[in-house]
C-alpha cells in the first residue's frame, strides 16, 4: 500500500501542465547548498517556472526542507518508488518531466563522478539519462585548493564537451576561511541565465 501512494504521488507531483517551463535543481554536496531555498524561491519567480529538486545525500547536510517550497526528490525514493516491473523508474521519471537541468552547487566529488559517466546515485543518473538536447548548467563549488587542481579544469572540460553549460565559480572569502576562486556563483546570476532559456511565446499564436 505505502508503495502504491508513492506511485501514485509521483504521477501527480511530475504531471506537467501546458505552458508550464520545468526546471529540475541538482544539489550537491558543497557548503553553497545552504541557498538552495533562496535558488528555488528565485526560480519560482520566474513566469511560467515550475521546479522540482533532487538532492544528493551530502547536500541535505547544509539546508533546511522545510524552507524549500517545492518537493524534494532523493536517493530514498527512487528505491521506495521501484519494487516490480510495471513501476516507475524515478530518474527516468524526472528527466521525462524537465525542460531544464541545473546542478547548483556542483561539488568535486559529483563533478567527477559525471565527467567520467559514473551513475551511483539519483542525481546523477538523472544526468546519465539526460537528453543533450535539453539544456542542462552546471555550477562548480569548492575549496580554491581543489578548484586549482589540474583535474578540475579537465573535468569541467569534459563536461563542456558533452554539451553541457557552466556557469562559473566566483573568487570571495570562502566559508573555510580560504579566499580565492570556487565560489558558486550568486543565485541572482544563475537565475538570470535560466531565464535565457525560457520558451518565448509562440508569436503565430498570437496572430489574428
Amino acid at each position: 500500500m505505502q508503495t502504491e501512494n508513492h506511485v501514485s504521488s509521483l504521477k501527480t507531483d511530475l504531471v506537467k501542465s501546458c505552458g508550464t517551463f520545468c526546471v529540475l535543481v541538482g544539489v550537491t554536496g558543497s557548503v553553497a547548498a545552504l541557498k538552495l531555498p533562496l535558488l528555488v524561491s528565485q526560480l519560482l519567480q520566474l513566469p511560467g517556472v515550475d521546479v522540482r529538486v533532487v538532492t544528493t545525500e551530502h547536500a541535505k547536510h547544509f539546508y533546511n526542507p522545510a524552507e524549500v517550497s517545492v518537493r524534494i526528490y532523493s536517493e530514498k525514493d527512487e528505491w521506495e518508488l521501484w519494487t516490480q516491473r510495471s513501476d516507475p523508474v524515478l530518474h527516468i521519471e524526472l528527466r521525462r518531466w524537465a525542460d531544464l537541468l541545473v546542478i547548483a552547487p556542483l561539488d568535486a566529488n559529483t563533478l567527477g563522478k559525471i565527467a567520467n559517466g559514473i551513475c551511483d546515485n539519483l542525481l546523477t543518473c538523472v544526468v546519465r539519462a539526460w537528453d543533450i538536447s535539453r539544456p542542462f548548467l552546471f555550477c562548480p563549488a569548492m575549496n580554491t585548493a581543489m578548484w586549482q587542481h589540474p583535474i578540475t579544469a579537465q573535468q569541467v572540460s569534459r563536461l563542456k564537451e558533452f554539451g553541457y553549460v557552466e556557469i562559473p565559480c566566483i573568487a570571495k572569502k570562502l566559508v573555510c576561511g580560504d579566499e580565492g576562486k570556487g565560489a558558486m556563483a550568486e543565485v541572482s546570476t544563475i537565475v538570470s541565465v535560466v531565464k535565457e532559456y525560457l520558451q518565448k511565446p509562440d508569436e503565430s499564436s498570437q496572430k489574428t
